[in-house]
């Protein structure tokens, strides 16, 4: 938390010694841009690692331990093997026998740990990727920190609990700019705190007493040292670095309870929802002419072996005019009607005008929604194949890399010390010998049984289609307010 800056006033002979200095400051959660170690050298000291040194004088032996330190830091990846070699060498200089370093022979040999580092830094990005396309999903899905907070707000509420607070006391409702659901709980708009329109990024919330099964959400928030209740977050960057804060994620109890209640509530059958799946919102006049009406289902691609490929919210709808189906609004306007709603509600009047209409443009709005449903599937191929063809090759290199460590074990030259072993120990041996070389032969039928069954699964993949609810968008002009 506090410190970035180390200074060694003395170098051990073992440089490993000396890296676990280094890293009790240079390590996971240290927060400064660049650790700075120092070391003491004399004057003028060259930094020429082939040149001899006169060891045996203290500008000498500062020098030739710096060269340790600088060595030591260029193959810091190979440390544990190079590591020991550089402090025997160091000893060695320190007894006057040794004046240069010598490190070629056992770098060489480190190879083997260099392909495991590249492998890990490989690693390392595929994991980076991954993150940027989580993201990237999050923004597609608008998994905001104010429609998480909205979705638990909503479904506290259904549940009878009591409602999140911030600090200095409960959240006073007001509706969220640009709501993405299309759901109104209890006849009623969705609700969310009023400072999560302007602040949702960095307002902590407390979480109440909860009752019955909901009470278990309160486990994590105690802080483990001070004992202390912790507030809440919605937003990653808000927690990032703190322990005083517990953020909320989406596999937090909190939201997954939510979640589940929400999902009962959406597929209820008729009559037993607490949910209405139909709602209006207000929408700027520049964006809108007219009324617009917007379906939003759930897509989701089964493969061949009825397993879930991928699923998604779709959205599509179209223009009214003269309470009739004007014509299909495209994706891009789709999107842009959507995100500039407003938390506002026309007047009742105006939805009960709305409500009459919906029959006259409820076929049209199907058919629009199942063609954006054949687009989306189309643009789905591709991907689908792709993500195919990597997963297959995947798993063909994984075990052929599984494959190759089996045979190199199994060429390695059998140890003198089994003679000694006893007659169980031998066949125990001889046993696992076997056993590998089993496992080597299956390789290529599971190698062939695995390509095949992941291009079962991606074959012939089918659309399935659930409508949740229907948006009514309305220009602030035709709203029925003053």
């Amino acid at each position: 938390n506090f410190c970035h800056r180390l200074i060694h006033y003395e170098i051990p002979w073992n440089p490993n010694r000396m890296e676990q200095r280094n890293g009790r400051v240079d390590r996971h959660g240290q927060k400064a841009d660049q650790v700075l170690v120092y070391h003491f050298v004399g004057q003028g000291y060259r930094t020429n690692a082939d040149a001899d040194v006169p060891v045996g004088e203290l500008a000498g032996d500062l020098e030739f331990l710096m060269r340790a330190a600088l060595k030591t830091e260029t193959i810091r990846e190979d440390l544990g093997k190079v590591g020991p070699v550089i402090a025997q060498q160091v000893e060695e200089a320190m007894l006057g026998r040794r004046r240069v370093l010598q490190t070629e022979d056992v770098e060489r040999s480190s190879e083997p740990v260099r392909k495991q580092l590249r492998f890990e830094r490989d690693l390392q990005k595929q994991i980076k990727d991954l993150m940027d396309q989580y993201r990237q999903t999050r923004r597609e899905l608008r998994l905001s920190p104010q429609n998480v907070q909205q979705v638990i707000s909503v479904a506290l509420r259904l549940a009878g609990q009591p409602p999140l607070t911030v600090a200095g006391g409960t959240v006073t409702p007001a509706v969220r700019k640009s709501p993405t659901a299309a759901y109104a709980a209890t006849g009623q708009p969705l609700l969310v705190a009023e400072s999560s329109e302007r602040n949702a990024a960095n307002v902590l919330f407390q979480l109440p007493a909860l009752q019955g099964s909901w009470s278990r959400c309160v486990e994590g928030l105690e802080h483990p040292h001070t004992r202390e209740i912790r507030p809440l977050t919605f937003d990653e960057n808000v927690s990032r670095g703190r322990d005083d804060v517990v953020l909320v994620h989406l596999n937090h109890r909190l939201p997954q309870m939510c979640l589940r209640l929400l999902r009962a509530e959406v597929w209820a059958e008729k009559g037993r929802s607490r949910l209405q799946r139909v709602t209006a919102r207000v929408v700027p006049n520049d964006v809108l002419d007219t009324v617009a009406v917007v379906a939003h289902a759930r897509l989701v691609v089964i493969g061949g072996d009825s397993q879930r490929l991928h699923e998604e919210l779709i959205t599509a709808g179209g223009v009214i005019r003269e309470g009739k189906w004007g014509g299909r609004l495209n994706v891009g306007q789709t999107e842009a009607a959507i995100t500039s709603a407003t938390g506002d509600q026309p007047t009742p009047a105006v939805c009960e005008r709305l409500l009459e209409i919906y029959p006259a443009v409820g076929a049209s709005l199907a058919s629009a929604l199942e063609a954006r449903m054949k687009d989306r599937v189309g643009g789905l191929e591709k991907r689908l194949a792709e993500r195919a063809e990597k997963e297959a090759a995947d798993i063909t290199a994984i075990l052929t890399e599984l494959r190759k460590s089996i045979e190199q074990q199994l060429d390695e030259p059998e140890y003198q010390q089994l003679t000694l072993f006893e007659d169980l120990e031998r066949e125990q041996f001889e046993r696992n010998k076997n056993a590998m070389r089993a496992r080597v032969q299956e390789i290529p039928e599971e190698i062939a049984r695995e390509t095949e069954a992941i291009k079962a699964r991606f074959a012939n993949p089918q659309a399935r289609m659930f409508p949740v609810a229907v948006t009514f968008l309305v220009p602030a002009k035709l709203a029925g307010g003053e």
